[in-house]
């Protein structure tokens, strides 16, 4: 099958997901504005502590432009997470036995819903960025930084739609893949998303240093900071890529084995 067909099958199914988008509204809704949710929760009610902790005499102002980096990777996480709910509704429904016997290319019913979750990714960081802006964010950034930070922003939420796919693929109902994805939500928060890593207790520590988020989080901070990012961003890129490659292999995997319906 030449690419012009497997571009038109793909955007064929990326029109049926935001049509599916529209017509249940809370899939979209929770990506969107739970990370704006946290970000007033975390500024308003502990970021005078917080800010003061991180920078002395910093209070809320000091805390905003720590905090909302993290935030960030959080809309990304909550965009991927949908991903699995929706794959797992079109596995057990039976459309997907239709779509089998269809002469389509394969990978277009995975690939729609791949890019209707990074269609939804980019909604939902420009929505937690202007409340950022509002609130007192200040980035530091050049135009060329910025454009660095969303490109490493883009890659993670490659990497996490395609995990997100897959965990979509192995559940076996629409519950238990609203579930799987939840330790993705989790991992922020043992990172360096809300509080600097160096805080933490030594067997947390380690762990905050050792998985990705953590990387992904400080490389994202200093491109919006304006600063020199160092090796952290060679981690961060990496980390994204293995996780993309092992992810992709894993969906395809299961698509093709599993039988629909």
């Amino acid at each position: 099958m030449t690419a012009s067909y497997a571009l038109r099958d793909s955007g064929t199914m990326l029109r049926r997901n935001l049509r599916h988008l529209q017509r249940y509204p809370g899939l979209s809704l929770f990506p969107i504005l739970g990370p704006v949710v946290f970000l007033l929760l975390f500024v308003y009610v502990f970021g005078g502590t917080l800010g003061n902790g991180i920078t002395p005499g910093g209070g809320r102002d000091a805390y905003v432009n720590f905090l909302t980096p993290g935030m960030l990777l959080l809309a990304v996480v909550g965009a991927a997470n949908t991903t699995a709910i929706s794959v797992a509704k079109d596995m057990t429904e039976g459309i997907i036995a239709r779509f089998k016997t269809m002469r389509i290319w394969r990978p277009a019913v995975l690939a729609g819903h791949v890019l209707g979750s990074l269609i939804l990714t980019l909604v939902s960081l420009a929505v937690t960025i202007a409340v950022a802006l509002l609130i007192g964010y200040h980035p530091a950034a050049s135009p060329l930084q910025c454009l660095a930070a969303l490109g490493l922003l883009v890659l993670l939420a490659v990497a996490l739609t395609w995990l997100t796919v897959a965990l979509g693929l192995v559940a076996k109902s629409v519950e238990t893949a609203s579930n799987l994805p939840m330790f993705l939500l989790i991992l922020p928060f043992l990172g360096s998303s809300f509080v600097p890593v160096q805080s933490m207790p030594a067997g947390v520590r380690w762990f905050a240093e050792n998985q990705p988020f953590t990387p992904i989080t400080n490389t994202v901070r200093s491109l919006l900071a304006g600063e020199h990012v160092g090796s952290t961003g060679i981690t961060a890129i990496v980390w994204c890529l293995a996780i993309t490659a092992a992810a992709y292999m894993w969906a395809r995997h299961l698509y093709n084995r599993r039988p629909a319906g």
